[in-house]
């Protein structure tokens, strides 16, 4: 069966070398260049232990400098599966997702047309070269010459002049006995409707010729001199030669450069990416016109892992960025991915370059965000997440951008980065003023340290956290001790105390760290939360906080699991806390307000705040609970204490005889 060079040479082009050979080899990783496709290996075709296998992914090709094996991604399949040609094609295509074009007698005449069409192009490429330095070519120019295109940069990329001429090309191709079926294959020229002479597609435009990977022209793009014109840029229609769907404006230049180490920055439009190499920045492409497609990226990362999309700053530019980076994620692999270089100020890379020059735009591709940065960026920017059902949106968005990820090893990483992020926002404060922050965090509202609303002195770091405390700072850090370490041991229950635990003023800062590190990982259960705090404090840290003796004399730590008692447990010392924490704000606000008139609602207020308090820490929970609280603040099992209470009763004193 005989195929078309052109499906052959399509296939080579879709298909990894370093993915085809990687399933039968394992790679020195100390030799190997994974970004630069350049790979080596113990050879698959004899026994060896050294690494003489080498593959160039960029060139296509393999070779042993053992055995002496070479050849391409199709001869690797016949020689590694013992197959035939057809077969490997096979293989191959249907990984590529390419099909095998149907038994065709007259592939050879397909193939002779194409070179056909190839030799007319090259001729309207010349013509439109010869016709720049005309007469008729002064205003393109002038205008090349104010955009800062050199002569050199001129002829590098082949750029010409098309005279605003209906049938100019048509005239000149025709004279050298083109055929005008070829002419009109070409899309270099359209039928007249009015059954007349053909007339030609470009005119009155700067020509920019687009070349395949071999670099043959198959196309070209015209900038109208006129502004009135309804289209600034023309490209040529799709023909045999060109899909503009499958091809990248100066691909092959570019893919030369990305394998000698350079980036390869993806722009908008033809003037960037030739503003860019003339900057020096050689890997620079562009899509033709049309939002980037899946085979565009599919050649991009056959370039190299990292493309560095750099589009205008401006609303339409954050807009492409965002369609490639839906496009992106459901075809993401292990090292392939995208990062994203926006222009400040609705600038392109030639405004940057040409005001600030090849330094900016360095330093735009050096802190390029990757994909996970701007997915975050979309779904939170400019928004609120002061509710439930907003972070419940949130959430949603998130997991369903995710949920595209069909690589499931990358997806993982995706869940773990966002769910940092997730409680990193959440967990963002604004610190208000002293009065009302205090009332704020009674309440329920947003929480501060006390010292950095200046109501207290900082604390300053001694031996023990402890000692620097005051008593109701020592009893507030006996309870937070109690409710970390019920959760700590049934993490179940953190949900339905989530809120409470985000607005809890630790009075140790060990406390709080582990305040933090709970809300963190407690989803993950009893395990990996232990572990993180190990990991996060050191080994001794959670030790101390379970061995506390009020801590350790509780129902959640002698029976850990139990989230029955662990929900009890922590209930009943935040009801606690916050009426504590009611009674200092009514005492902050007592003491601002007797700088006024003091009167009889103030002295009820405060009496009512200080009741509320005596009930909470003598509540009804206590008297059904297992233990009572001593003065010391240590637990003590009530049983016990009621038996010792009546070995005490059934003793007699008397005096003794004399």
């Amino acid at each position: 069966m005989s195929l078309p060079p052109g499906f052959l040479e399509e296939l080579r082009s879709r298909t990894s070398l370093t993915q085809v050979v990687g399933r039968k080899v394992m790679w020195d990783n100390r030799k190997s260049n994974q970004g630069k496709g350049d790979m080596w290996a113990p050879c698959p075709f004899h026994q060896e232990k050294s690494a003489s296998f080498h593959v160039d992914d960029r060139k296509g090709f393999y070779y042993c400098f053992g055995c002496h094996a070479k050849g391409d991604a199709i001869g690797f399949v016949i020689e590694s599966e013992n197959v035939g040609f057809m077969e490997a094609v096979r293989i191959l295509a249907a990984e590529a997702g390419m099909q095998i074009p149907e038994r065709d007698p007259q592939a050879q005449q397909k193939a002779d047309r194409r070179t056909q069409l190839i030799e007319v192009m090259d001729q309207a490429q010349r013509h439109f070269r010869l016709m720049l330095n005309t007469v008729a070519g002064a205003d393109a120019r002038s205008y090349l010459q104010q955009r800062g295109l050199d002569a050199a940069t001129q002829e590098r990329f082949g750029i010409g002049f098309a005279p605003q001429a209906w049938q100019g090309l048509w005239d000149h191709l025709t004279a050298r006995n083109v055929e005008a079926e070829l002419i009109l294959g070409c899309g270099l020229a359209r039928p007249s409707a009015k059954g007349g002479t053909p007339y030609d597609v470009f005119r009155g435009r700067i020509m920019f010729p687009i070349h395949d990977a071999r670099g043959r022209v198959i196309a070209f793009g015209g900038r109208a001199m006129d502004p009135a014109d309804n289209a600034k840029y023309l490209n040529s229609p799709e023909t045999e030669l060109f899909d503009k769907s499958r091809t990248l404006y100066n691909y092959g230049p570019a893919r030369e450069a990305a394998g000698k180490g350079q980036p390869l920055i993806v722009a908008e439009g033809y003037m960037d990416v030739i503003a860019l190499a003339q900057a020096g920045f050689q890997g620079a492409v562009a899509p033709l016109g049309t939002a980037v497609t899946e085979m565009q990226l599919q050649l991009m990362w056959r370039a190299v892992d990292e493309p560095v999309m750099a589009l205008d700053g401006d609303r339409a530019g954050l807009a492409a960025a965002r369609r490639v980076m839906d496009l992106a994620l459901p075809l993401l692999e292990a090292g392939k991915s995208l990062r994203f270089a926006l222009m400040p100020g609705g600038q392109d890379p030639d405004d940057i370059l040409r005001s600030q020059g090849a330094a900016a735009i360095q330093a735009l591709i050096d802190d390029a965000q990757p994909m996970m940065q701007l997915l975050w960026q979309r779904e939170t920017e400019g928004r609120s997440f002061d509710s439930p059902e907003r972070r419940a949106a949130l959430d949603r968005a998130l997991r369903e951008a995710i949920g595209q990820i069909r690589d499931p090893l990358i997806r993982g990483h995706y869940e773990r980065a966002i769910k940092d992020l997730t409680w990193r926002l959440y967990q963002s404060r604004k610190v208000p003023g002293p009065k009302r922050a205090i009332r704020s965090a009674w309440r329920g509202g947003p929480k501060a340290e006390l010292w950095q609303l200046d109501v207290l002195p900082k604390p300053e770091a001694k031996a023990s956290p402890l000692a620097v405390m005051d008593a109701s700072k020592v009893s507030m850090a006996m309870r937070e001790a109690v409710i970390l370490a019920a959760i700590i041991s049934a993490p179940v229950i953190l949900p339905e105390f989530e809120a409470a635990l985000d607005r809890l003023d630790c009075a140790d800062p060990a406390h709080a760290r582990i305040r933090d590190l709970i809300a963190r990982h407690a989803p993950d259960g009893a395990g990996p939360l232990r572990n993180a705090i190990t990991a996060a404090m050191g080994g001794d840290a959670l030790e101390k906080l379970l061995s506390l003796p009020h801590v350790a004399l509780t129902p959640p730590v002698r029976h850990p699991g139990d989230a029955g008692r662990a929900r009890m447990t922590v209930a009943e010392e935040l009801a606690k806390i916050a009426a504590a924490q009611g009674l200092s704000a009514e005492i902050v606000d007592a003491a601002e307000d007797m700088q006024g008139v003091a009167d009889e609602a103030l002295t009820y207020r405060l009496g009512r705040a200080a009741e509320a308090r005596n009930r909470a820490v003598r509540s009804e929970h206590e008297d059904r609970a297992e233990y009572d609280i001593a003065d010391n603040g240590a637990r003590m099992n009530r049983g016990e204490r009621e038996q010792f209470d009546a070995l005490l009763d059934s003793i007699t004193y008397s005096k003794p005889r004399r």
